[in-house]
């Protein structure tokens, strides 16, 4: 889980700005705004401040005392899937975003400005995976990782690997690490050397009911606790907890069903 030069280190240090391509900043879109922080606050220990008006009722999630991620309330009249997105540092998002529909990906919202913080768009692969563009400015994305609580790692769940990994690759200037055994259909995203995101077919075995989607791992301290937590907050599990090259790892979901993975890094977990 190693991420690209201009993000944080193992101990927490703060970055200045994230290299174009890096996961960079994570973020939910709910109906429920004020439930949904009282669960993420308990589950990670989130305290929450209001981020930028211009995205409508938008808090950011802090621990200890460095953003880590935004949650957003959804209008009455969407009926969009819940889920977290993953935003990729860009240096330039309204390039970027044209370059997502001449790969043949699409735009569904923006490009657009975050008030100071920076300019922002949502777009979709050619599957229909949705994932952000984010462009820094006074805000540069998650400031924190390597602690539980914080986003860790962020794969694409999909069909198959061949059919997206060249849009990546052009969108976003990634190299690529094929799984290193041939049978896995697993792919790792590169940017200066260093993966920083993933992409892994699953075949038949992807969610009917979601598709192709980016998964966000959150580091948690102890998973079978964490578990234990979420499901008295009227979380759910979906897979049980398994070892994995990122560390034990579980998938759950949120009370509106948002998925996510909760990782416990072992020692011989990669960073």
């Amino acid at each position: 889980m190693t991420e690209a030069r201009g993000s944080t280190g193992p101990n927490g240090e703060t970055h200045a700005r994230h290299t174009p391509g890096t996961p960079c900043w994570v973020s939910l879109m709910v109906h429920g705004l004020t439930t949904t922080q009282e669960f993420y606050g308990e589950l990670f220990g989130w305290e929450f401040q209001p981020g930028p008006h211009q995205l409508g009722p938008y808090v950011r999630a802090m621990l200890k005392g460095q953003e880590v991620a935004g949650i957003g309330q959804l209008p009455p009249d969407r009926h969009l899937p819940v889920a977290w997105t993953p935003y990729l540092a860009s240096d330039d998002v309204d390039l970027t975003a044209e370059t997502v529909r001449l790969c043949g990906g699409t735009i569904g919202v923006g490009p657009l400005d975050a008030g100071d913080a920076g300019r922002l768009a949502l777009g979709s692969d050619p599957s229909g995976a949705v994932f952000g563009i984010w462009q820094a400015g006074d805000h540069s994305g998650t400031n924190l990782s390597g602690v539980p609580g914080t986003p860790t790692w962020h794969e694409l769940i999909t069909f198959e690997t061949a059919s997206v990994v060249k849009f990546y690759e052009t969108v976003f200037s990634y190299d690529e690490e094929p799984a290193p055994a041939p049978d896995l259909d697993q792919i790792a995203l590169r940017v200066d050397g260093h993966p920083v995101a993933g992409i892994h077919g699953v075949g038949t075995a992807l969610p009917r009911d979601r598709g192709p989607h980016w998964m966000t791992y959150f580091e948690v301290a102890d998973t079978d606790s964490t578990l234990a937590l979420l499901t008295t907050l009227g979380g759910h599990i979906l897979t049980p907890p398994h070892t994995s090259p990122h560390g034990h790892v579980t998938t759950v979901t949120d009370p509106e069903g948002a998925r996510f993975a909760l990782v416990q890094r072992t020692s011989a977990t990669p960073t």
